[in-house]
């Protein structure tokens, strides 16, 4: 069973976030999806990803081409990656259902903590997920650096 840990972003915006989240997915030998709500915005993250980091290599590429079930980083609008990912990442309050932490080794929900909406979002996503006995992290850069805020651990 794997956990949802939620990036709560108030110092860096997700452009600059996201690549150092994909790159340790990927250090986990994981597969992802990066679900987003917006076909346009997941368009802009695809040009962010092939300019950050600027000294590595994120292989990505946007749903709906021939290649989805190779991707190791998948971007889309939608769940059921056909990439078969090991890790989902939530951006821009995409929704992520309690079967999918159980099926996956990690569930990340990414959240502008600048924006009222994406924050009112992210706490109905906690609820929903720690209600039905998911085990979650919530993790905020607000010090200028990562620190675990809150734990949940999985109920049976």
């Amino acid at each position: 069973m794997g956990e949802a840990y939620f990036y709560h972003l108030t110092r860096r915006p997700l452009e600059a976030t996201l690549p150092t989240l994909l790159t340790r997915a990927r250090q986990q030998g994981w597969r992802v999806e990066v679900r987003g709500r917006d076909a346009a915005r997941m368009a802009w993250l695809d040009e962010q990803l092939w300019l950050e980091p600027k000294d590595a290599f994120l292989p990505h590429g946007i749903a709906g081409g021939p290649h989805d079930a190779d991707q190791p980083i998948l971007l889309t609008t939608g769940g059921g990656a056909a990439n078969n990912p090991q890790c989902v990442m939530s951006v821009d309050g995409a929704e992520i259902a309690p079967d999918e932490v159980i099926a996956r080794e990690r569930v990340c929900v990414v959240f502008d903590g600048n924006d009222d909406t994406a924050l009112a979002a992210a706490r109905v996503q906690w609820k929903t997920l720690t209600d039905a006995g998911c085990g979650a992290q919530y993790w905020s850069e607000e010090s200028g650096r990562w620190e675990m805020k809150a734990q949940r651990e999985a109920s049976s």
